[in-house]
């Protein structure tokens, strides 16, 4: 390569030439800043533990989003994961030792389940499950010198019970036990768990904050300072990262969050309330519905509600419950939820818990209202629930 009028070649002019601009203008939204390698000023800060040396951690963009998190939660902190599932795999693992017991409320999201049944177990962590609606002094009872860790799930994201959360955790703060919840119904907006005495908040992000089914990340909120250290080391240790893309996505839904939810809230209460008049439906399990067991709870605790709730149909044989699934127009048949769209999914294949099938009287049905028209969907609805004999 020839040299120009500086003597540097034309490969390392273009490589060492300006690459960072003057002062940007300012926008409604943050830059997307992209980076792996952090240039320091000196070397003496190479090492420093107060200075930013490499970008896995997460540049700006991921640390607005944290403190966009921080403002929602009301929290010190807030770490970001890949995923849903994985936020809840490090707020555990950030806690958990061998040896130790936790007790998990058994209405939680099934990965949760898989994870006290299979890493857990096998890195020496027991895991007991109790039913989220225990008297306090069942869960007292089971508290051991053993025990680390109380995980909640308020309400349960197929079954809907709402649990006594401020209750729970007074108790375990006395044993001197962490809490965590899955609070990705509450979405950090409807509820707030560390106003509630809760020690780790989770949410999948990929839910209501994303909004759009096009993005996955979970993050975990704290108050405690040793609790931040704890999740800041483990992030840095196994090597935990989002990209920026992701999170100026997440940044973004977080903007429209409170507008979104309380559309979803209409929505889904305007079907769940037609859904409690139909002839072949036994119940419906939404939690700001006066008929919902644990109604009162929720109105105590909760600032609103959503749109996913579950559905308990008369009896059913599986072939019919299909027929009824495949008629849907509006309703697509897919897991996740929190996006635009309406989604339907069969449950009683994922309640194979003590508790589980013999509780309904049918089969189990959750909904997540999405954005349509509420009179569309029920109009669908209606139309496939034709396809029921009874």
């Amino acid at each position: 390569m020839s040299a120009d009028a500086d003597g540097l070649g034309s490969s390392t002019r273009l490589i060492h030439g300006p690459a960072t601009p003057g002062p940007s203008v300012a926008t409604v939204n943050p830059p997307i800043q992209r980076g792996s390698t952090v240039l320091v000023p000196t070397a003496a800060q190479l090492y420093a533990d107060d200075c930013t040396t490499y970008g896995r951690a997460g540049l700006a963009t991921q640390e607005a989003l944290r403190a966009g998190l921080c403002a929602l939660e009301g929290a010190r902190d807030a770490f970001l994961f890949p995923s849903g599932a994985a936020a809840i795999s490090a707020a555990l693992l950030a806690v958990l030792k061998a040896g130790d017991e936790i007790i998990v409320q058994d209405c939680v999201y099934r990965p949760t389940r898989r994870l006290c049944e299979g890493l857990l177990r096998r890195f020496g962590v027991t895991a007991r499950f109790v039913s989220a609606r225990a008297p306090l002094a069942a869960i007292d009872a089971l508290i051991s010198d053993r025990t680390r860790l109380i995980m909640l799930e308020s309400p349960g994201s197929l079954t809907f019970e709402i649990s006594d959360v401020p209750a729970w955790a007074a108790l375990a703060r006395r044993r001197g036990v962490f809490t965590a919840i899955d609070n990705t119904w509450g979405a950090g907006l409807l509820f707030r768990p560390l106003e509630h005495g809760v020690d780790l908040s989770i949410q999948a992000l990929t839910k209501y904050v994303g909004g759009h089914a096009d993005v996955f990340m979970g993050a975990v909120a704290v108050g405690d300072a040793d609790l931040a250290a704890r999740l800041q080391d483990h992030v840095w240790e196994l090597g935990w990262a989002v990209s920026p893309d992701d999170a100026y996505v997440m940044l973004r839904g977080l903007k429209t969050l409170p507008t979104r939810l309380k559309a979803h809230e209409d929505g889904g209460l305007a079907v769940a309330r037609w859904l409690e008049t139909h002839p072949k439906v036994a119940r419906v399990l939404h939690p700001a519905l006066p008929s919902h067991p644990d109604n009162a709870l929720w109105a105590r605790d909760f600032s609103g509600a959503n749109g996913l709730f579950a559905v308990v149909l008369k009896p059913a044989d599986e072939p019919e419950v299909f027929a009824f699934l495949d008629r849907l127009r509006l309703f697509g048949l897919g897991f996740s939820w929190g996006g635009f769209e309406s989604l339907a999914v069969h449950c009683d294949p994922q309640l194979g818990r003590p508790t589980g099938r013999a509780r309904f009287e049918g089969p189990l049905i959750r909904l997540h209202v999405g954005l349509e028209e509420p009179a569309d969907l029920i109009a669908d609805l209606d139309q496939a629930l034709a396809a029921l004999p009874r």
